[in-house]
Formats: structure tokens, sequence, C-alpha cells
């Protein structure tokens, strides 16, 4: 009598397709944070919470802003959505001093980033001028919502790739959500301060909101304030200046937003100036030690 052997475990069937895909998705960042919390999996420790923490409170802020547009309290409705803006600035720095930085809080803080500079913005300044210009100043609205989440798309697809020669440069690809959210508020800075009516009109709303989304969107290289290294000379001014401007905003809010977000246009030129030297002279050096072509004599 033949008793059968024992059965040969098969393998686990793979996906159609499954060789063509990456072994691993999205920012490079651990996943494991109930390892990294103590590695019982008892839940995330308060060091790991805290950035996200801070993160959802910038996306309650943003989102509240729709709440008072609604109202009509425009000064409140743009005022948390600066109020956001800090704290999205902040949120990433505490993550990487505690040496909380996970995937999780990567993927929440792009999500809250769509809503807060891009939702949020897009609502208000409808509701505030657009809307008297129906249909067109909604396809506005749309624009600059839709191209905020395709630079936060990007942004998350890149965030893995090595040859990004913008970001290896110490620039940025486009304008930052946050940036950009601050920018197209600036009508409403110059209309609140001078009661001028041409600011609200929705033609010249839903040009500028337009122009701003097509900013997010751009290649154009701009400037990373992380990126900016001041000469020792104007280190001492340039605190005092960062003091000034501080109060200035606590004193003259509106008018010192209008002054950045001009300031800031200003200086786009001046990225791509200084972007196309870096570039040279990394191509020059490029040349220098590219061994001669055998080839050619």
């Amino acid at each position: 009598m033949n008793v059968p052997g024992p059965r040969k475990k098969r393998p686990a069937r793979k996906l159609p397709g499954a060789r063509y895909l990456p072994a691993r998705l999205g920012p490079k960042a651990a996943e494991d944070e109930d390892a990294r919390a103590g590695g019982d999996g008892s839940g995330l420790s308060l060091r790991a919470m805290l950035p996200n923490a801070v993160t959802a409170a910038a996306l309650c802020s943003g989102l509240t802003g729709i709440r008072f547009a609604i109202d009509g309290q425009w000064a409140f409705a743009i005022g948390l959505v600066v109020l956001a803006g800090v704290l999205d600035g902040i949120d990433g720095r505490i993550a990487r001093l505690l040496n909380a930085q996970s995937r999780f809080g990567a993927e929440l803080d792009s999500l809250a980033d769509s809503l807060s500079f891009g939702v949020a913005p897009a609502l208000i300044l409808f509701l505030w001028s657009l809307h008297s210009w129906d249909r067109f100043g909604w396809f506005a609205a749309l624009a600059f919502a839709i191209c905020c989440a395709l630079r936060l798309a990007r942004f998350n697809a890149r965030i893995d790739v090595d040859d990004q020669p913008h970001k290896l440069a110490g620039f940025l690809t486009g304008v930052p959500a946050p940036v950009g959210a601050g920018l197209a508020f600036t009508p409403f800075y110059l209309w609140h301060e001078t009661g001028y009516a041409g600011f609200r009109e929705p033609i010249f709303m839903a040009a500028w909101l337009t122009l701003i989304a097509g900013l997010m969107i751009s290649n154009l290289p701009t400037l990373s304030w992380a990126s900016l290294r001041p000469r020792r000379s104007i280190r001492l001014p340039l605190i005092a200046f960062t003091g000034l401007a501080f109060a200035a905003l606590l004193l003259e809010p509106w008018w010192t937003l209008a002054a950045i977000s001009i300031a800031y246009l200003a200086l786009m030129p001046y990225g791509l100036v200084k972007y196309a030297r870096i570039r040279r002279r990394k191509q020059r050096a490029e040349a220098e030690v590219r061994p001669a072509d055998p080839s050619a004599a």
C-alpha cells in the first residue's frame, strides 16, 4: 500500500504585472511607527503623534476659514488660512526635531495641504469675489484647487527620485502650496486696506487666481527659504529686520502680508538667474572632470 508523501507547498501566486511594480512606493520614511514607539505594538508615542496633531490642527484651521467665509467674515476666514500655513511650516520641523517622520505623516500632510491651501482658498475667494461672475469665476476657483492638488501629487511622486536638478541646487519646483494660497489672497489684502473695488472685480480676480495656479504647477525653479545662506556680514541686520517684520505683522497684518507677497513675486526672476548661474557652474565643473573621448582624436 503506497502512502502518499507530504504535499509540496505551492508558492504564493503573484498578481499579474506585480514584477513591474516597485517594491516600495511613497516617501522614504519609516512606516513602523509602532516599533519606534516601543516595539510592543501598543500604539504611537506622543513623540510620533505630536507632528500629526499639528497637521490636523492646520487642516481644521483652513477648513474653519470656509465657515467664516460663508458668514461673510472675510478677515477671519483668510486669517485662519494664513494660520494654517504657519502650522504647516511647524509640523515638519517638529517631526524632524523629534525624529518622528513617517509615511503616514507625509500622506496626511499632503491631504491637509490640498484642503487648506487648495480647496479652502478657492471657496473663500469664490464667495468673496468670483461668485459675481458665476460660471467663469467657478472655473477659476476649480483651476486653483486642481492645480494645488496636482502640485502636491507631483511632489509625492518625485520625493523618492534622486535626479531632481532643482532640489539638488537648493531650489523648489514651482510655487509651494502654502505660498500659493498666500499669493492668491493678495488682492484681498490690498482691498481690505484701501477699499479699492477694482481688487474685488471678478474678472481681475479670476485672471489672478489662474496665474497663481499656473505658477504652482510650473517647472520654474523657486527659492527655498531653507537653502538661503545669508553672508555673515548681514546676519545681525537680518535678525533685526525679521523682528521688525514680525512687529509689522502684528500691527499692520494685511499691509505686511501684501508686502511679503509682492516681495516673493519680485524675487522669482532673481531665483531664475541664480539657478541658471548654478547650473552653468555645475556644467563647467562636469566638463572639466569628464574624460576626453578617444574617438575624437
